[in-house]
């Protein structure tokens, strides 16, 4: 193990890979007996009122009285006709066809991004054990140089001095700093 780095796993990470993607499906409330006969009901009839076949059959029982409205001549009748007898029969399975179509596709991307996350995840764990091999061959190759180990993180090696003594015992002429001023007086 590397005394360079220590990989601190995240808590997610095992919590995420005991998960599967949210299905739109599972989001039915079941608590109780009665919650789940009325999701189970409720989704039986968005079943099959959610499908074309129920639109056209609701167009032709908008259309049984559309020769009724018609005759009337009165506008209000009319319009009451195509608003609430077409329009709402008519709409309603076909909106519904298209929210089940977005459902799946929802469903499609969530797997997808549940995967592609799982991928990257897998991937990061890789470099990360990667690193860990470079941070082994590093240490291996600090132990062959130096006999000393390397300083802890955070904190710097001493710099070497020139000549091996104490600061300002350099050559003749030299002050402590190197400038050439020789520790004498300006």
């Amino acid at each position: 193990m590397s005394t360079i780095y220590q990989h601190q796993v995240h808590p997610y990470v095992e919590e995420r890979r005991q998960r599967r993607p949210v299905k739109v499906d599972e989001q039915r409330p079941t608590a109780t007996a009665f919650q789940r006969f009325n999701s189970w009901l409720g989704l039986r009839i968005t079943v099959i009122v959610g499908t074309m076949v129920c639109a056209y059959v609701f167009t032709a029982i908008a259309l049984v009285s559309l020769p009724s409205a018609l005759s009337s001549r009165n506008l209000t009748i009319i319009i009451a006709w195509l608003s609430s007898n077409f329009l709402q029969l008519v709409l309603l399975p076909i909106i519904i066809v298209g929210q089940n179509i977005q459902a799946q596709a929802s469903d499609k991307r969530a797997d997808a991004t549940y995967h592609d996350a799982s991928a990257i995840l897998h991937e990061a764990m890789e470099i990360q054990r990667h690193l860990e091999a470079q941070d082994q061959a590093i240490e291996r190759i600090l132990d062959s140089v130096s006999p000393s180990p390397p300083p802890p993180p955070g904190q710097a090696a001493p710099e070497p001095q020139e000549g091996g003594g104490p600061p300002g015992d350099g050559p003749p002429g030299q002050g402590p700093a190197g400038n050439g001023s020789g520790g004498e007086g300006r």
